[in-house]
């Protein structure tokens, strides 16, 4: 579904990605663990558009999209979830989820569907739907981004960081909802995650970047077995 191959990317003289090649199969959880200032979200934010390649390539269903703006991308069935959640504070849960649905807003009845599959899975919105996003916890926030991120209808999804900052509590309900986005809508997922074990556990294979270059690819489960990466990730 999605092929990244050889992208170097730079912020003024400063190299944040180094040569990343990595794919996504349709219907997997694939997960990018590692370090602050690895590139995990650089190399997300070049996918949805957000951040050009200086050299290399990215193709989403066979389809270059490394030239395209973000909401063309975002036509295409990509979707992002950004790290920090970015809700609209002024607006009202209801009015951000519509926002998540600007590119298909003329067809009333998908975004009244894409609503309620929202609150479907995350019932706590629905209570909260009339309330100013900024007034949300911040685990209720998390809840409204990926929501937002899903209006569109993508058939890749991009989490960046979805755990960051919540309670331990919060953090299983989230990752069980990204596993059922997966399995029961149907939804890819690339997932960046800072909690390397959540992220391995649903993830069906993982990459390892380390200073803009992907130094590991293998599957989740061996990742997590994999003595080198318990060290440095997963406190052991």
């Amino acid at each position: 579904m999605l092929e990244i191959t050889d992208l170097h990317i730079y912020y003024g003289a400063i190299r944040a990605l180094e040569g990343v090649t990595l794919r996504v199969d349709k219907g997997e959880i694939v997960t990018m663990i590692g370090a602050n200032g690895a590139g995990k979200t650089t190399t997300i934010r070049s996918i949805s558009g957000l951040v050009k390649p200086k050299t290399g390539t990215i193709t989403f269903e066979g389809k270059p999209i490394h030239k395209m703006p973000p909401h063309e991308i975002l036509k295409l069935g990509v979707g992002q979830s950004p790290e920090g959640r970015r809700v609209f504070a002024n607006m009202t849960v209801h009015e951000n989820l519509e926002l998540g649905a600007y590119t298909i807003l003329s067809d009333r009845k998908r975004v009244k569907q894409g609503i309620e599959r929202a609150f479907h899975l995350f019932p706590r919105l629905k209570e909260r739907e009339t309330q100013l996003a900024g007034t949300l916890s911040g685990g209720e926030q998390q809840m409204l981004a990926i929501g937002r991120a899903l209006m569109s209808g993508p058939r890749l999804l991009l989490l960046d960081e979805p755990s960051l900052g919540l309670a331990p509590f919060l953090v299983q309900t989230i990752f069980k909802i990204i596993r059922e986005i997966n399995q029961e809508q149907g939804v890819t997922v690339l997932l960046v995650e800072q909690n390397a074990n959540q992220a391995l556990k649903i993830a069906s294979r993982g990459y390892v970047l380390e200073t803009g270059r992907v130094i590991m690819e293998d599957t989740a489960s061996s990742l997590l077995t994999n003595a080198e990466v318990r060290k440095a990730y997963l406190g052991e």
